[in-house]
């Protein structure tokens, strides 16, 4: 069992959002923190009972009763995953970075932290609580076995644990990203560089050769011995690589978007608006707006009090033939509280607004309450993906 993802880079600021309702069954909140299970959780818990029931009838002789052991040990190994990334998610938390799920899946689990950690210190403390924790769980589980029975239930799932847990900690320390050790790599360059992004290339090429030698490995081995390489083996080296070099390319996606953050600006993004009354038709407020130059167009009360935004999406599903029949307040979304923003917002801080209340478009606002223009999510998922 591995935790191939570790815990994710901050959320991809192109989608200027909140963290999404996470996938799959809610199972708890520790530390306030939501964990969810997805599905593919039960395709892996059936494999591991398969292939550890042989073992444990070979050593206690259950009967039928070697399944729910086996099943068991898969819960276990679980908990051993869900306390390796809580150990991620905490010592974030700690450094204030927000977290917004942990989140178990068929080749283990991985922790969302929402935000970049400001320094390479803390990006190292982040990356390797979780090694160390599962390091620290597999230390004490052999220093445990010595106190039981061997020939027995506890006995074999307590070597079977520490075991686990040994081989999650070493194998999370491989030096590539998206595994933890990758993100050591990272903080280590980052720190002699002063480059984050410098941390982030290197590592993420060193997660893409990682994943060519784990599906290289085990064909070299059987081209060296001359026989077939185990079905089963190669098809979860496969899957396990695919995993990681997904994991090392997103990664680099991310390093290429985050070095935009700092040019977005509101007021650079924000389209001069044209405002309108609510019974104006949507024929006439587009007229208007081609005639003042302007790009987006805001419907107002009789006091002149901005009340919503027109959608670009809603007024492009009108028929030609309709525009001058529909009024603009028809195709036009409420103001709400969340939706109107100061247009002197700029980089993280304009994300996090973005993020703490999703809309499709936001007034922006004076600092002394006048309208300054509109800003559509649309055009900062432009700014970020440069398309």
């Amino acid at each position: 069992m591995t935790d191939p993802a570790g815990s994710t880079p901050p959320e991809s600021p192109s989608t200027a959002r909140p963290a999404r309702r996470g996938s799959g069954w809610l199972m708890a909140r520790p530390f306030g923190i939501p964990v969810y299970v997805t599905p593919s959780w039960l395709i892996i818990a059936a494999v591991i009972t398969l292939i550890y029931e042989p073992v444990v009838e070979r050593t206690l002789q259950l009967g039928p009763l070697s399944y729910l052991v086996a099943f068991v040990f898969a819960v276990l190994l679980y908990v051993s995953v869900l306390i390796h990334e809580l150990a991620h998610s905490v010592t974030a938390r700690m450094f204030g970075l927000p977290v917004a799920r942990i989140t178990l899946y068929m080749l283990g689990g991985v922790s969302e932290i929402e935000r970049e950690a400001p320094t390479p210190g803390r990006e190292f403390l982040v990356a390797v609580s979780g090694p160390v924790l599962s390091l620290v769980l597999a230390a004490v589980g052999f220093a445990g076995y010595w106190f039981v029975e061997p020939q027995t239930v506890v006995g074999v799932l307590v070597w079977q644990l520490w075991v686990a847990n040994l081989l999650v900690g070493v194998f999370n320390l491989l030096p590539g990203l998206p595994l933890d050790g990758g993100r050591l790599v990272r903080a280590a360059v980052w720190a002699i560089t002063r480059r984050p992004r410098a941390g982030t290339v290197v590592a993420a090429w060193g997660g893409r050769l990682l994943a060519v030698s784990i599906v290289a490995v085990p064909v070299l081995y059987g081209l060296r011995t001359g026989s077939a390489p185990n079905l089963f083996g190669l098809v979860w080296a496969l899957l396990l690589a695919s995993f990681i070099w997904m994991g090392a390319a997103s990664a680099l996606r991310t390093a290429r978007m985050r070095e935009r953050v700092p040019t977005l600006r509101a007021r650079g993004l924000g389209r001069n608006v044209t405002t309108v009354s609510a019974d104006t038709s949507v024929a006439e407020a587009q007229r208007r707006m081609r005639e003042a130059g302007t790009r987006a167009v805001v419907v107002a009360d009789a006091a002149g009090t901005p009340t919503s935004i027109v959608s670009e999406t809603a007024a492009a599903a009108v028929p030609d033939a309709r525009l001058p029949w529909v009024p603009a307040s028809s195709v036009a979304r409420a103001i709400t509280r969340g939706a109107v923003i100061s247009a002197d917002l700029e980089g993280e801080e304009l994300l996090e607004a973005l993020r703490a209340h999703p809309v499709q478009e936001y007034l922006l606002v004076e600092s002394d309450g006048g309208v300054y223009g509109v800003l559509y999510t649309a055009d900062v998922q432009q700014a970020f993906t440069g398309r």
